[in-house]
């Protein structure tokens, strides 16, 4: 599905959510594609910042909070530069989604929450591919993906957010 635009030219904040292997940083890759678009990936900046630091969901939890901490002014600072971002952050619970929503609306621009919705075994499948081919900073087992899965919370209409339902495709 062809993301929407809200008003011609204006910026947008792209929020992605979707299990591990679901295909958010492939989507996020060709939303930053688009013209006045820009990249952030957390994977890539947590890789870089803490090498070797992340090994269980409590470190990544505390890496990540620190890194959404100093990114929030410059994700807002982009936004109002007239620039489109797209946030390549797992927005998988409630509270990652209400972190997203105060950036996007401190900055006042609109946002677009993309829900990857891929069955378990494709998932774990591309994960494993993934992990084969070594190009990702980290790499997670079935179990791990068990257990990171747990976690996961759909968005529900109740939370408010404009909705682009992405839908395995067989």
């Amino acid at each position: 599905m062809q993301p929407l635009s809200s008003t011609a030219g204006a910026p947008v904040l792209h929020l992605l959510c979707g299990k591990i292997g679901a295909g958010k940083s492939t989507l996020s890759r060709q939303l930053a594609a688009q013209p006045r678009s820009v990249l952030i990936s957390e994977d890539t900046w947590l890789a870089t910042l803490y090498p070797g630091e992340i090994h269980s969901i409590a470190d990544y939890q505390r890496r990540a909070a620190t890194l959404r901490g100093l990114l929030a002014d410059h994700v807002r600072a982009l936004l109002q530069a007239g620039l489109s971002v797209v946030l390549d952050v797992p927005f998988n619970t409630p509270a990652t989604r209400a972190w997203g929503r105060a950036v996007f609306e401190s900055a006042a621009v609109a946002h677009q929450l993309h829900f990857l919705d891929v069955a378990d075994a494709t998932c774990k499948a591309r994960l494993r591919a993934r992990n084969a081919r070594g190009e990702h900073p980290f790499q997670a087992s079935d179990e791990a993906f068990e257990l990171i899965t747990r976690h996961f919370v759909a968005p529900t209409a109740e939370e408010g957010f404009v909705v682009i339902h992405h839908m395995q495709e067989e």
